[in-house]
């Protein structure tokens, strides 16, 4: 019997196919950083949003393939810190931050520490199969490259209104601060399985993802600023979904008590 061919080191010529991909991830944020310094913006944060669709499918591969390693899970979180962290906290900096350097400064490095944390807890519980909110379907804190979406909404809104003051730092830092709160909080939020559509409603949600589709190609920042608002509308829609989950286990727990 053979044995499975590997490369040098230990790494399977199956795991080769999500990690490239992780690869290509961390290669359109450092990408973006790069757009940012030539001043091109909307390349730049083009660039980190293709990083985030990169992230989005080199899980489901690797699942699909049965190539999951820990090389794999490591790479994916060095890569989401660069990505998702330290290459939206530049280019918000470059892009209005840098104009009061201090509290700009403050707030880039509040985000990208938030993210660098919010990975390193995410790796610390990755073998806790009994972590409440995982156990109930739901994410602790918004996810990594949603963090990042989020983080360049005043992007969005200056490249559709072409106002000033969605380019104003004191605002931008404002919000940057707030989001890396939100990326390193307890929040429950809803995962993708508790967005799963019911059997009846699916032809509907394909309609849906094609119209979503159709919008991004032909008015980007517009489809953006509507999905950060739709995502931002869902976060109390999961607070109160969580509530009830442990209500319902409260009670489950109490019934043989009292009997």
């Amino acid at each position: 019997m053979t044995s499975r061919r590997r490369l040098p080191g230990g790494l399977t010529l199956r795991a080769m196919v999500p990690n490239a991909i992780t690869a290509a991830a961390l290669c359109a944020g450092l990408t973006g950083i790069r757009f940012a310094i030539t001043g091109d913006y909307r390349m730049a944060v083009a660039a980190v949003i293709l990083a985030g669709m990169l992230d989005g499918i080199d899980g489901r591969i690797a699942r699909l393939l049965k190539a999951q390693s820990r090389f794999g899970a490591e790479l994916d979180s060095l890569a989401d810190n660069v990505s998702f962290g330290v290459a939206p906290a530049l280019v918000l900096f470059m892009w209005s931050l840098q104009d009061v350097p201090r509290l700009g400064w403050f707030a880039a490095l509040a985000f990208a520490v938030s993210m660098a944390l919010r990975l390193a807890r995410f790796n610390a519980r990755i073998d806790m199969a009994d972590e409440p909110r995982k156990l109930a379907g739901f994410l602790t804190g918004v996810p990594a490259p949603v963090g990042a979406g989020l983080a360049f909404l005043p992007m969005y809104l200056f490249f559709v209104a072409d106002q000033a003051v969605f380019r104003d730092p004191r605002l931008v830092a404002g919000w940057l601060v707030l989001i890396a709160f939100v990326t390193i909080s307890s929040l429950p939020t809803l995962s993708w399985g508790k967005l799963r559509p019911r059997r009846s409603l699916r032809l509907e949600v394909i309609l849906l993802v094609g119209l979503i589709g159709a919008a991004a190609l032909t008015e980007p920042w517009w489809t953006l600023v509507g999905i950060c608002a739709v995502y931002l509308a869902l976060l109390p829609v999961g607070m109160i979904l969580y509530a009830r989950v442990k209500r319902r286990r409260a009670s489950q727990i109490e019934a043989p008590d009292a009997a």
